[in-house]
């Protein structure tokens, strides 16, 4: 009976129960180090090398085409679904404290009972103005500065409809004291209320326009390295022309157009995401900021003008106050492009403007004459002509000319997310495809040198 071959001795003590340091001795043993020297310089090592460079380089540059991708997409989701309904809100919020007040004042003008209209204008104003809130609440950090203008003007807001509801009571009672009130009640207005939420919209449009301003530069790094990835892969075909003396290699050439059609992915949506977030700031962001400045220099204004009567002012600070606002108001509007969306609505509220300081200019000349109901009229009246008619219609034009604007603001930036949709995924299924094209283009090389 022939017996079964004895095991190499090295081999067997390998079975054994070896310290680190002795099996450490035997793997030196075998690993001669001109052997290591003779397969680095050899063909095959130096395939290998080549297929480790390109795979590398087409999984990375994928990986960061995927991640840029992703990134956008979700940065510019988030910018429609919360960033920018929280801007709007805020300007919201500015806009119904601004009519609160602004009714407020105009049952006071008014005198006596306060008509019905202006008492729902007040309730239905503080009741936007309270929603806003609570819908904003839960937008921002706790810890950043916008939750703490919310929280300012959350705590503001019960102690001034308290003022003007005690100022009311003694309005309807005759007794003097209900100016004082009243005056109470739009200073804290004035002075805390209104600065804090237009100081928060400026916060939060100021964030939609910065989002909007890095992505309307097209992802560079992803391009670049997708470019570089391609450009190993053309070189790789030549090293293998050069010494394999391969014409055409099958796998590269697939793993190259799959690389190809990343990259030309990348460019088309990146430049679709980039042109639809730029018209998203140039006609959305930009032309709104200065539609939501001029409605509030208009309710500016027209709360100037109805203090005036309210606190019966004669030292000219309320009509100074007034034509400072309605200059700023003509320039912000002046400023506003022919070719943007509202352009004609800016139109008419530049002309119902015109109007309105006729008729501010008729108030006050009234009132030098003395006659203050005749000047309240003017002021608060049902008349076309009158201050309220035109006012109306330069508050309502802009209003309307932010909602439009806004809806094309929204609209470019969902275009923009829209194009970026399956790019994140799709980028590492061709990175991954154009690996497995280059390994099947090697392997019949390296199967060569078997």
């Amino acid at each position: 009976m022939v017996g079964a071959p004895s095991a190499n001795p090295s081999l067997r003590s390998l079975q054994g129960n070896l310290t680190p340091k002795a099996a450490a001795a035997i793997v030196r043993e075998h690993l001669d180090p001109n052997d290591i020297r003779v397969f680095v310089r050899s063909s095959p090592a130096r395939l290998l090398a080549l297929g480790v460079v390109i795979v590398t380089l087409c999984l990375v540059a994928g990986i960061v085409a995927a991640n840029t991708t992703s990134n956008r997409q979700q940065t510019l989701n988030e910018l429609l679904a919360e960033s920018e309904p929280f801007a709007a809100s805020a300007q919201q919020l500015y806009s119904s404290l601004s009519v609160a007040d602004a009714a407020a004042a105009t049952a006071f003008i008014a005198g006596g009972l306060e008509p019905q209209d202006v008492r729902d204008r007040y309730t239905q104003a503080i009741g936007e103005a309270a929603t806003e809130l609570t819908s904003a609440s839960g937008s921002p950090d706790p810890e950043a500065p916008a939750r703490k203008l919310l929280s300012s003007v959350a705590s503001f807001l019960p102690v001034y409809t308290g003022l003007v509801e005690t100022a009311r009571t003694n309005n309807r009672s005759g007794y003097p004291v209900g100016a004082a009130y009243l005056a109470e009640a739009s200073t804290l207005m004035q002075s805390k209320m209104l600065p804090a939420a237009e100081e928060l919209h400026a916060r939060q449009a100021s964030a939609v326009a910065d989002t909007q301003r890095r992505f309307v530069q097209p992802p560079w790094l992803a391009f670049g390295l997708l470019v570089l990835a391609l450009a190993a892969l053309v070189v790789a075909q030549l090293i293998l022309l050069r010494h394999w003396h391969r014409i055409f290699n099958p796998g590269m050439i697939l793993a190259s157009l799959t690389m190809a059609a990343l990259l030309v992915w990348m460019i088309v949506a990146g430049w679709l995401s980039a042109s639809a977030t730029n018209r998203a700031l140039h006609h959305g962001s930009v032309p709104l900021g200065l539609l939501t400045e001029s409605r509030i220099l208009a309710q500016q204004a027209r709360s100037d003008e109805t203090l005036k009567l309210v606190r019966r002012d004669t030292t000219g600070q309320f009509d100074s106050f007034y034509d400072d606002d309605m200059a700023r108001l003509a320039q912000r509007l002046g400023e506003y492009g022919t070719d943007t969306e509202g352009a004609h609505l800016v139109a008419d509220a530049l002309a119902a403007q015109e109007r309105w300081l006729v008729a501010h200019k008729r108030m006050n000349d009234t009132l030098d004459a003395g006659d203050f109901a005749g000047a309240a009229v003017v002021a608060i009246g049902p008349g076309d002509a009158d201050s309220a008619a035109q006012f109306e219609a330069v508050d309502s034009a802009i209003a309307q000319a932010i909602l439009d604007t806004r809806a094309t603001l929204r609209a470019n930036i969902s275009r923009a997310a829209r194009s970026l949709e399956a790019l994140g995924a799709g980028a590492m299924v061709l990175a991954i495809l154009s690996t497995l094209w280059i390994a099947l283009g090697l392997w019949p090389r390296l199967r060569e040198y078997r």
